[in-house]
């Protein structure tokens, strides 16, 4: 039986400074942990623990004395091991790398807890996260690796606005430790055991996301906006199941959850990226200006070649793609999609999991 009493405070290393690994920096250190956030820009990590203020991200916000920013060079092995937590708040496009240099400085015998908060799809490879911990770290670390996902806006975060998360790992034990990490009153944790699900909905979300802020930038309104989130869902699932993930997963927090609000949202950068295009500019002229990543733009590109592998119907994140990579005009997509015959509403494939099962052949693991 699992414990239910709370883990003691620890040291946790945030590898991010960007806008969701600060507001848990800030999150973790106001829930008494020890806190270090390692940042690129020597500029950033001065600032910061000079004025307790991150000059990029949440301006304005002044973070507890229990964090302090530390680069830009990686922390070297020995302040690596004495971390009781290491939290990857990084796009996924740069994590490889990042683990890589990262290895020798694990303790594979007794690492620390390892979080990952990053959404996306490895461009390159096709490769979720759990794949690419298990390419750079091996399978042992990735098989107790555990993963946070779910409608969580950073703002929202750090004003204590009631917020709940998906926390997924292969290893029950080290989901519940992870839960115990961030579990407060204001900020709950719902563990699950499917790590691939929780993954795969958090990158795919934000494709829909996307195409969510299209189609206000076109001028649909309420209709036209649940209706897309629900067939977006049925999508999201089908591609799932389609790769080896448990269907339950996408009604869960990481799922719906973080679906419905991305999609529903203005302060989204993934549905900011589709509306400005819906509005007729560049995904040049977008992405110059943004000012922050927005996963969604790169996960597409992944989400398309997976698609393609597993034959699964996915009209939504294949107008997404076209749109976004092939020059489509935004509108005539959106007619495409509306003249599209009809089909059967809910209908998951009948082979299923083969992704899935390689996955866990890389991790030692026979059976899903």
């Amino acid at each position: 039986m699992p414990s239910t009493s709370p883990s003691p405070k620890g040291k946790v290393l945030v590898l991010g400074a960007g806008n969701f690994g600060s507001c848990l920096a800030d999150h973790l250190g106001d829930s008494e942990h020890e806190v270090f956030m390692w940042s690129r820009e020597k500029s950033l990590v001065e600032y910061f623990n000079e004025h307790h203020k991150n000059p990029q991200y949440l301006k304005g916000h002044c973070f507890p004395r229990t964090v302090c920013a530390v680069g830009p060079d990686l922390p070297e092995a020995e302040f690596i091991k004495r971390m009781d937590v290491l939290l990857f708040a990084i796009p996924t496009q740069g994590l490889r790398v990042l683990l890589t240099k990262l290895r020798p400085s694990l303790d594979e015998a007794n690492p620390p807890l390892l979080i990952f908060v990053n959404k996306g799809i490895e461009t390159d490879t096709n490769a979720l996260t759990l794949e690419i911990i298990a390419d750079t770290c091996g399978k042992d670390i990735a098989r107790v690796s555990t993963f946070l996902s779910g409608p969580s806006f950073a703002t929202e975060i750090i004003r204590r606005q009631p917020t709940m998360v998906s926390i997924a790992s292969l290893s029950e034990d080290h989901a519940e430790k992870a839960s115990h990490v961030f579990h407060q009153p204001w900020f709950r944790c719902y563990r699950g055991d499917d790590p691939i699900g929780l993954e795969l909905a958090g990158a795919l979300k934000n494709v829909y996301a996307i195409a969510s802020g299209m189609s206000e930038g076109l001028g649909f309104e309420n209709n036209t906006r649940a209706s897309l989130i629900t067939r977006g869902l049925s999508e999201m699932t089908r591609i799932g199941v389609a790769y080896g993930a448990n269907p339950l997963t996408f009604l869960s927090l990481a799922g719906v959850g973080d679906l419905f609000l991305t999609c529903s949202s203005s302060t989204s950068r993934n549905y900011t990226v589709g509306f400005r295009l819906g509005r007729g500019e560049t995904l040049e002229e977008v992405l110059q200006t943004l000012g922050s990543v927005a996963e969604g733009v790169t996960t597409t590109k992944g989400l398309k070649a997976i698609v393609d592998e597993l034959e699964v119907p996915a009209p939504i994140a294949t107008a997404v793609y076209e749109a976004l990579y092939e020059g489509r005009n935004v509108r005539e997509q959106a007619q495409a999609l509306l003249e599209l015959p009809m089909v059967k509403e809910l209908d998951l494939p009948r082979k299923s999991g083969a992704p899935a099962r390689a996955l866990m052949r890389k991790l030692g693991i026979e059976e899903v």
